[in-house]
């Protein structure tokens, strides 16, 4: 039985306990903490109540009594997160989850922010607690980029308030860049890129102009896009597109090669035949990709499709851009289908997510 003594903080060598939990993918650096205060952690032996204190390899750590390994290479997944689903670990309403959906084969991991549970498209896992900080950073400064479809026909200087920054609520948005891409019966599609990552900025930012967001993707975030992944599908980066877009060091990029694959998907939840027009629902044929720049992601689709897993050919973070998500026109001119080409793109409200087989964050976008 462990002695309930916290030990003296080491004062040279070694790294914060809950930095080290984080980076072996146990929990972020913030559930690492909480779990300190719970008393569920122990270092060589005893418990500790404090998160100011530093270990080594050398020390024996335990959580809620498993031993705790040396840290994994960092690896980093492209998940499209299906509409439905929460982002987080487990539910007190008992509403399905992202992780409980993910392969057999994927390892812990963390989500690298959210989406809420009516949004789609990219989500980021990684089994690194300090990588999943570090791309939650606001100084990261990377573009999140969502195809977005409006109940309403809006001119284009009617969302110009979102261009120059818009208060909600009493909290400032920071503006947006926002395209008005196509009219289409009674919606009109957006394309809507994002620096920032406040709870449901999107949704809220629309509303306060008149606008209902019926369906939202995220198709990109950073240099990751969600390129012509299904929905339920995961795909590995590979450890040399995390070194030239991260700057991991050398080591860290040897010791993860090997290791990059796309685990088995698991069939995806069919959108509800009230979802959208006919062109929005499932089942469709893919149309053609759109313009460099657009930012578009893929779709199901039918009811049950099971999101098989299917080698790329090309790594996700530098192939040309991504299949346009099936009901979503082009970027480009209003009513005109944009030419042929790939985009980029990034994320409606990032928020930091917790540890887990998977673990959310406190905040959902979209």
């Amino acid at each position: 039985m462990a002695e309930n003594t916290t030990p003296a903080p080491a004062t040279t060598g070694g790294e914060r306990i809950a930095k080290v939990l984080s980076r072996a993918g146990v929990a972020s650096r913030r559930e690492a903490e909480r779990l300190i205060g719970l008393g569920e952690v122990t270092v060589n032996g005893k418990v500790i109540t404090s998160p100011a204190l530093n270990v080594t390899a050398a020390d024996r750590i335990t959580v809620s009594g498993r031993p705790v390994g040396a840290p994994e290479p960092p690896r980093l997944w492209l998940y499209y997160k299906p509409e439905g689903l929460v982002t987080s670990a487990s539910d007190e309403k008992g509403r399905d989850t992202v992780f409980a959906n993910l392969p057999e084969d994927m390892p812990r991991v963390m989500s690298v922010g959210r989406l809420d549970l009516n949004s789609e498209g990219l989500l980021l896992l990684t089994n690194d607690g300090e990588l999943k900080r570090r791309l939650e950073l606001p100084s990261t400064g990377w573009l999140r980029k969502y195809r977005v479809r409006v109940n309403g026909n809006p001119m284009d200087t009617d969302l110009e308030p979102l261009r120059k920054g818009i208060v909600v609520d009493g909290e400032t948005f920071q503006p947006m860049t926002v395209t008005l891409d196509r009219i289409q019966g009674a919606n009109a599609w957006l394309t809507v890129g994002l620096r920032e990552g406040k709870n449901r900025e999107i949704r809220r930012a629309m509303a306060a102009i008149g606008l209902t967001v019926n369906r939202l993707i995220r198709v990109s975030y950073g240099p990751f896009r969600l390129n012509d992944l299904a929905p339920g599908q995961v795909e590995e980066i590979k450890p040399r597109i995390l070194k030239e877009q991260l700057g991991l060091s050398d080591p860290e990029v040897a010791a993860a090669k090997g290791q990059a694959r796309r685990p088995s998907a698991k069939p995806a939840k069919a959108r509800p035949a009230d979802a959208g027009p006919a062109d929005a629902r499932p089942g469709k044929p893919a149309e053609t990709a759109p313009k460099a720049g657009s930012g578009t992601g893929a779709r199901p689709s039918g009811a049950g499709r099971a999101a098989a897993a299917k080698p790329s050919g090309r790594s996700p973070a530098t192939a040309g851009g991504e299949a346009r998500p099936r009901g979503a026109p082009a970027s480009g001119s209003v009513g005109k289908p944009a030419p042929h080409g790939r985009g980029s793109g990034g994320r409606d409200g990032s928020g930091r997510g917790s540890g887990g087989r998977g673990g959310g964050g406190p905040k959902p976008g979209g």
